[in-house]
């Protein structure tokens, strides 16, 4: 399957999905039928090695093709590009824990909750490890977890990593009760004394740095020769411009025929509605050029097999944070003058300014965490490790 066929192919079920954007909003999840129509055109095996049936695509058309799923249903964009993205940090593991999961069931796919939350008992051969673990999107579709702890390496010092687990080993309470990004399934996985050998570790530094269990396994592939990180989190930025992208339709489409309901006048051809939609326009595109470029850049750094140097990761991270910041603010100027209907439950235009606000609440788009990261680096300060 070629990379033009995948978001071909997306678009055709596009209208299935958003379709169901109330259904998923009303079960906290995303509905099963989603994850069928998404599994069948092959969207989970996007970075999944080809050993394994996968597709190995670019960076960039993975981001348009999530972006386009984003204008359909935010939270089934949201659940369902981490589940892919996962598969490009499961490929940096050892080839044992790549067995576990593919070799029987290559179309498995893993959720996770990588803040370490958890605690652990240090055993011989791997850990035990306990927690509830919160914020696992889309789990109830997936058969496996990564979940973050702190394991202490040889110097007594913890290290930041990350242990795999089957569903089996887990429960998954639900408790996702949110403003935005309902349908996400966001759950929290509540785990047990669950024993993760070693071969399912890995410290997060190793796989930022290309030191892991599963680095050169594909010396073949242009992606897994590129940290875990800015594959891990570039759903967040696509999915914030895809909403945006959206909304700048769906203003369109309700201001058109709208009148004000005292006086009778039009609102389309208004010039307030017309200012806020041209500006709203140009920063959508703004956000579209900045994030483009960027995962270009990401692109071409691994078919060079060019590890990024730690500025070049500082732009990659802020790049995509002042992005999410721009869609937002554009939504925020066409939601805000689009009437009191836009409010009622039901109407697309209040569902995509909730899912907006949500796409700038991770941690990894919080741009004032990373406007000091930038920062630091253009004024050739060391980094400051309470800045994650």
């Amino acid at each position: 399957m070629s990379e033009n066929t995948l978001l071909t192919r997306l678009q055709q079920i596009l209208p299935k999905i958003a379709a169901n954007a109330d259904k998923a909003e009303a079960m906290r999840q995303v509905p099963e039928q989603n994850i069928r129509l998404l599994k069948g055109i092959g969207m989970h095996r996007a970075f999944q090695p080809k050993k394994y049936g996968g597709l190995e695509i670019s960076l960039p058309e993975f981001a348009d093709c999530v972006a386009a799923l984003a204008g359909a249903c935010g939270g089934t964009a949201w659940a369902f590009s981490l589940l892919c993205t996962h598969s490009h940090q499961l490929a940096m593991f050892s080839q044992q824990l790549q067995d576990e999961v593919w070799a029987n069931n290559p179309d498995a796919t893993a959720s996770s909750s990588i803040a370490p939350f958890s605690q652990i008992e240090e055993a011989e051969g791997g850990v035990y490890l306990s927690g509830e673990m919160g914020w696992s999107s889309g789990c109830d579709h997936a058969e496996w977890a990564i979940v973050g702890m702190r394991r202490k390496n040889a110097e007594g010092e913890l290290v930041y990593s990350f242990g795999v687990l089957p569903r089996s080993d887990y429960e998954i309470r639900d408790n996702w009760f949110a403003m935005g990004m309902k349908g996400s399934g966001s759950k929290t996985l509540v785990i047990r004394n669950a024993f993760i050998p070693n071969h399912r570790i890995e410290a997060a530094k190793d796989m930022m740095e290309g030191r892991s269990s599963g680095f050169g396994l594909y010396p073949d592939s242009d992606i897994f020769t590129t940290p875990y990180r800015p594959y891990f989190a570039s759903g967040f930025a696509a999915i914030s411009l895809g909403i945006a992208e959206r909304m700048l339709q769906a203003f369109k489409d309700k201001t058109a025929n709208r009148v004000r309901a005292y006086t009778g006048a039009s609102v389309g051809t208004a010039t307030p509605a017309l200012m806020r939609l041209a500006e709203s326009t140009h920063q959508v595109a703004a956000a579209r050029a900045l994030l483009e470029k960027t995962w270009q850049d990401h692109a071409e750094h691994g078919r060079r097999r060019a590890y990024p140097d730690r500025l070049t990761l500082a732009y990659w991270r802020t790049n995509q944070a002042y992005a999410v910041k721009m869609c937002i603010e554009a939504v925020d100027r066409l939601f805000s003058a689009a009437g009191a209907t836009s409010w009622m439950e039901g109407n697309e235009l209040q569902r995509l300014f909730r899912d907006s606000h949500m796409t700038g609440a991770h941690a990894y788009t919080d741009y004032d965490v990373c406007a000091q990261i930038l920062g630091r680096e253009l004024m050739g300060l060391e980094p400051d490790p309470s800045m994650v």
